[in-house]
């Protein structure tokens, strides 16, 4: 294990969440012993005031930026306006506030989101300007897309170092379970096992089942971006996935499989696909930084299925 972390002090944004947490388990694996994960009871990133404060408190070497408010296709659409400035300014001042304290390095995450609507697949990073993105989920890709924008602008005028990453879909256990915000793999897992302890015949899915998705297991997802923090220090986005593509119709009947569900699936078309097609082209991240996902993805969809299982409510207690 190399000491690059050993007397670091990194701030993650995001560091009780989702992916968060995995991102602190890695970091502490890797020998870092001084993580420090703003809460937003105390530190709200959307104030510049906010992040002066915790800078001078913290003294980061490096920030890695996972807090977001994210959700799905239903969620995107109901908060176009709070997903969009929510995740915009926390970004852009978590970004100029370590500019103007001269710490080392930000770690910018944005979304897949930000690529066009249409685009060719697999996604490569170059493309990421050829068009508007999928308009359910614009507002959230495009106040992420910025912080692309403003790593490059920092760099060229100021030699700032930030670096910007994109991932694929995420998913895993310990994932945002709630039928109101949570994105596709999460939803479709409590379906399947909320019908099956019901007795339900039947589980009802958004959109035709024609639109195709990636998904990298957040364990994967969690080391490309300590591999990108130690290794690379460049502008360009680099992409993070698994380097394959499924369709939704695939990806529900394989979590019908693996979680038993024996009953029917009914395909509510009047709800909206997203984006057509979404796959990514991994090959910049490999060859800067030596990533590559590790998880297939039935085995990632068992340990998913497994943890939900293990940790649901009792139904009368879900929501």
């Amino acid at each position: 294990m190399s000491n690059f972390w050993k007397d670091k002090r990194v701030i993650v944004t995001g560091g009780a969440g989702f992916l968060g947490r995995v991102v602190v388990k890695e970091l502490q694996d890797k020998g870092c012993k001084h993580i420090i994960v703003p809460r937003s009871a105390e530190f709200d990133l959307r104030k510049s005031t906010a992040i002066r404060k915790l800078y001078t408190q913290a003294r980061p070497d490096m920030v890695i930026h996972l807090a977001a408010v994210v959700g799905g296709i239903g969620a995107n659409r109901e908060n176009p306006g709070k997903f969009f400035y929510d995740n915009l300014m926390m970004g852009v001042e978590l970004i100029e506030q370590a500019r103007q304290m001269n710490i080392p390095k930000v770690v910018a995450i944005g979304t897949i989101c930000a690529y066009p609507k249409f685009c060719p697949v697999p996604f490569k990073e170059e493309t990421i300007w050829d068009g508007y993105p999928e308009e359910t989920n614009a507002p959230y890709g495009l106040a992420k897309k910025m912080l692309l924008v403003q790593s490059q602008a920092y760099r060229q005028q100021y030699g700032f170092n930030s670096i910007y990453l994109l991932p694929v879909n995420l998913y895993g256990p310990g994932d945002n379970f709630s039928l109101q915000s949570s994105h596709v793999i999460p939803a479709l897992i409590r379906k399947c096992v909320e019908a099956k302890k019901r007795g339900n015949k039947t589980i009802t899915v958004w959109g035709t089942g024609r639109a195709t998705r990636e998904f990298l297991y957040v364990d994967d997802a969690a080391r490309g971006i300590i591999l990108a923090a130690e290794e690379y220090n460049s502008s360009e986005p680099v992409n993070l996935g698994a380097g394959f593509e499924i369709s939704i119709k695939d990806l529900v009947q394989l979590i019908v499989k693996l979680s038993r569900f024996k009953g029917e699936i009914v395909w509510d078309k009047l709800k909206p696909d997203g984006q057509p097609r979404r796959s990514l082209d991994t090959s910049r991240a490999y060859k800067e930084f030596g990533f590559k996902a590790k998880v297939s993805f039935e085995a990632g969809l068992k340990k998913t299925i497994a943890w939900y299982e293990r940790n649901a409510l009792p139904l009368e207690n879900a929501n």
